[in-house]
């Protein structure tokens, strides 16, 4: 096949925090060496933070390295944090409110700002374009060149394929982006780093990864419950009954609207669970359903966010480029923030690859880069919270809360803890745990996943080839079903996967026009037999505020 080919110094896969920061950064490096550095950003989503989802509470402390007038600038950064509330949520009715003092230190917010991280990358994104970065969103980078162990860039994805495979009268082939350095930062389980990963063993000698699932509405409520700038976090039940792990946050921006959402760990064994369906039950409590009773729901989202930490972290470079952000699990979860380090592995990035480019250097391994970002401030902030996760993993909530308690507020504690037991080989057999049976919606507090993703935003252009790969199509009747109760009819959030019984018997349903592209299906099937490839450009959700 003929493909166009355009060629230049860097090409940045995904337009998140990451992507756009490094962009900014490079440019902004570029100017003050003297040279010239060409810049291609590409983006899957139809626009610059259509596929952006996070809570969000934003540390400004790479913003402010980045852009240190940016309040003058305009960047969305307009709610201060003013409080914060951390609950345990003892029963469906009850709560116990903890006091500040065992509140662990990088949980509190104290200067901290309630944004809309989708907004924020819109601005960045801007911020590129006025530096000469060349932006291109509807484009998915839909594979790595690879040529004699050395990435060269991505290929972009065709256009006007058909669901089986033909060429449409609508056919555009994908473009070969050629780079002397390519980053990628397409986010939590980016379909690329996966590759990657695996093609260099980036993830030789480190825990495996470990992932949870945020879902999040966005709410307009009545102007005299809104408390601006009130930040709350906690735990306990839904999840609890279940024996999974988690925390909802609920979160007071501007205009008399809140962003809720519960983050469900996917280490869960429990078959039965729907992260979904808890987040669902969960504002039904009346911590929660105080502010949002008689209000209107105006938005619907789910990412799976990675929440492994520093033990979890995959070698970041590789000859012709790096994983950045998200992509190589840059997110410091224990802050349950982390867009500022996540921008930070980008600016490093930038800081390595310009001294490498104005020497002439390019598909060669960025070696510098580890040692540069050990020596952030990110690096470090990430080493001080290491065992965050493990904690929980190895002592349940209260246990692991008081691991992170003394380890975090006290002393640090001289030892690293391991969790080597990877998500998807978590689940019991169904017959071993407890169904459970969820409410179902009442229309006013709590929805169904299809009246959830239409306002999502969702579209796939339909006659296109489906983007959620099955490596044995038997495996999910044959195995999946008996042993499990096939999983993914409850841990995807979009009603994605389907058991459909008719005369024929029982079939798999895959639903792709649904996917949110929160790549839960790819991370907890328990096999691995599904994988998300990107669909074509534009298709998913397309995130307003959130």
């Amino acid at each position: 096949m003929q493909r166009d080919v355009m060629e230049y110094d860097v090409v940045i896969v995904g337009a998140g925090p990451s992507g756009l920061a490094a962009a900014c950064r490079i440019k902004q490096a570029a100017e003050a060496a003297g040279t010239e550095v060409s810049v291609c950003l590409v983006e899957k989503g139809s626009e610059i933070g259509a596929h952006i989802l996070s809570g969000a509470v934003i540390e400004p402390r790479a913003l402010n390295e980045l852009f240190p007038d940016w309040k003058n600038m305009g960047a969305p950064l307009n709610t201060e944090v003013t409080s914060d509330e951390v609950y345990f949520l003892t029963s469906d009715t009850a709560s116990v409110k903890t006091p500040g003092f065992l509140i662990p230190k990088p949980m509190h917010n104290d200067g901290n700002y309630i944004v809309s991280v989708g907004n924020l990358c819109r601005w960045l994104g801007e911020q590129a374009e006025a530096l000469g970065v060349e932006i291109y969103p509807g484009f998915p980078a839909a594979d790595v060149i690879i040529e004699e162990g050395v990435v060269k860039g991505i290929i972009t994805g065709d256009m006007g394929i058909s669901a089986e495979g033909e060429e449409k009268d609508t056919y555009t082939p994908g473009m070969e982006l050629r780079a002397r350095y390519t980053l990628f930062g397409e986010g939590c389980r980016g379909h690329l780093g996966k590759k990657l990963i695996k093609e260099f063993n980036l993830d030789a000698g480190r825990d495996p990864q470990h992932y949870g699932i945020g879902i999040k509405e966005l709410w307009d409520i009545d102007p005299s419950k809104h408390k601006e700038g009130l930040v709350m976090h906690g735990a306990g039940w839904p999840l609890s009954e279940s024996g999974s792990s988690g925390g909802f946050f609920l979160y007071h921006a501007e205009n008399n609207q809140v962003l809720v959402g519960l983050i469900t760990d996917l280490s869960y064994s429990n078959p039965h669970v729907s992260p979904f369906d808890e987040f669902q039950r969960m504002k039904h409590h009346p911590l929660v359903k105080q502010y949002l009773e008689g209000g209107n729901r105006v938005s619907y989202g789910a990412r799976a966010i990675t929440k492994g930490g520093l033990n979890c972290l995959p070698k970041m470079t590789f000859p012709g480029g790096l994983l950045i952000g998200c992509d190589a699990g840059t997110l410091n979860f224990a802050k349950i923030k982390g867009v500022h380090t996540a921008m930070k592995s980008g600016m490093v990035a930038a800081d390595s690859l310009i001294p490498a480019l104005t020497a002439g250097r390019g598909n060669d391994e960025l070696t510098e880069f580890a040692g540069n970002f050990e020596a952030s401030w990110a690096w470090k902030e990430l080493h001080r919270s290491r065992n965050f996760g493990p904690a929980m993993h190895k002592f349940g909530t209260f246990g692991g809360g008081a691991f992170n308690f003394i380890d975090q507020n006290i002393m640090a504690l001289p030892v690293t803890l391991h969790d080597t037991h990877p998500d998807h080989e978590m689940l019991k057999p169904a017959a071993e745990c407890t169904p459970i049976n969820y409410p179902k919606p009442d229309g006013k507090l709590s929805f169904s996943k299809l009246d959830s993703v239409f306002i999502a935003n969702v579209n796939h252009a339909e006659d296109q080839p489906c983007h959620l790969k099955l490596a044995d199509s038997s495996i999910p009747l044959e195995i999946n079903l008996k042993k499990w109760n096939e999983p993914a009819q409850r841990y995807c959030p979009a009603g994605v996967y389907e058991v459909v019984e008719d005369e024929a018997g029982k079939r798999f349903q895959i639903n792709s026009q649904n996917c949110v592209h929160c790549k839960t299906c790819d991370i907890k099937d328990p096999l691995q037999n599904i994988t998300w490839v990107t669909p074509e450009g534009g298709g998913g959700p397309n995130y307003p505020n959130m």
